[in-house]
């Protein structure tokens, strides 16, 4: 009998990573014979790092942050959606080459519109955040045709950067697409969807914006999950937000990279039950002294 074939998540840190529970219940789903780990690289040897993997004959890896432009810059072969991010998630290494993509945005838009219902056509849409995560997610939402989407950063440039290099895609399906700094004054204006990409959750911060962004029953996501996004999250729910964590987002991002390396696409919809219930549990666990 062949081993079965071995990818992994890369990251710094990782080891509060989900994703290889969720691959290996994406296999024993689909009956596909992988084994899935998580990898710490260093914060300056990350190109090391793949090197190391590459030589150790596994098949691909996902990658979190912040390695996200690092991994899109060292690949060989970039998809459309590297392409016009300048960021990378999903590696797949094939000989001597790389090969990368993002399943972020494809993510992101299957949990909003498929498991939390939503609609994003004619919508007006606040992105927080420039980095790798929010790069991936930007194109995929521009395709939704939003009537408004605003990129806001604490660094206004970083944004701009990002806008422009989407500015023909928004163009196209008619949406109006702008950068500012997280404390403009446009921002007052309200949004219908507010997406947090940034990692100031992890920190602990409520949000980098005023809470005049949200409009009534606006719904507010961050792509933390777990304790990571509550801080967020309560401050959005203080304010009558509806409010979404994304654990959606990372069980849709994972089927994306699984059907491009197995070529067979994963259920997702139980996949997400069973995780959510998990760290249910695991929080519940966490409350209950001995």
């Amino acid at each position: 009998m062949n081993p079965p074939d071995r990818y992994a998540v890369v990251g710094h840190p990782v080891a509060h990573s989900r994703s290889p529970w969720i691959h290996a219940r994406f296999a024993q789903l689909t009956g596909e014979p992988i084994v899935y780990e998580a990898v710490l690289a260093p914060l300056d040897g990350f190109a090391q790092t793949l090197t190391q993997l590459r030589a150790q004959g596994l098949r691909g890896c996902n990658v979190t942050v912040p390695f996200k432009h690092e991994a899109a810059a060292l690949a060989h072969e970039r998809s459309p959606a590297v392409a016009l991010a300048g960021a990378a998630n999903t590696l797949s290494f094939d000989g001597e080459r790389i090969v990368a993509d993002n399943t972020d945005g494809a993510g992101l838009v299957a949990d909003l519109t498929r498991n939390a219902g939503e609609t994003l056509a004619g919508r007006d849409l606040l992105l927080i955040g420039a980095g790798g995560a929010a790069a991936g997610v930007l194109g995929p939402l521009l395709r939704e045709r939003p009537r408004r989407l605003v990129v806001a950063n604490r660094t206004v440039g970083r944004a701009q950067e990002l806008v422009d290099r989407h500015a023909a895609l928004a163009a196209a399906g008619g949406t109006e697409l702008l950068a500012c700094a997280t404390d403009a004054a446009r921002l007052a204006s309200g949004f219908d969807l507010v997406i947090n990409a940034t990692s100031s959750s992890l920190a602990g911060a409520t949000s980098p914006v005023d809470a005049t962004v949200l409009r009534p029953e606006a719904l507010v996501l961050d792509m933390m999950y777990g304790p990571a996004a509550r801080a967020f999250l309560a401050w959005a729910e203080r304010h009558g937000a509806r409010t979404r964590d994304g654990l959606g987002m990372l069980v849709e991002q994972a089927a994306e990279a699984f059907a491009r390396w197995r070529g067979v696409r994963p259920p997702t919809a139980s996949v997400l039950a069973e995780l959510r219930a998990r760290l249910d549990e695991e929080a519940r666990a966490a409350r209950t002294p001995d």
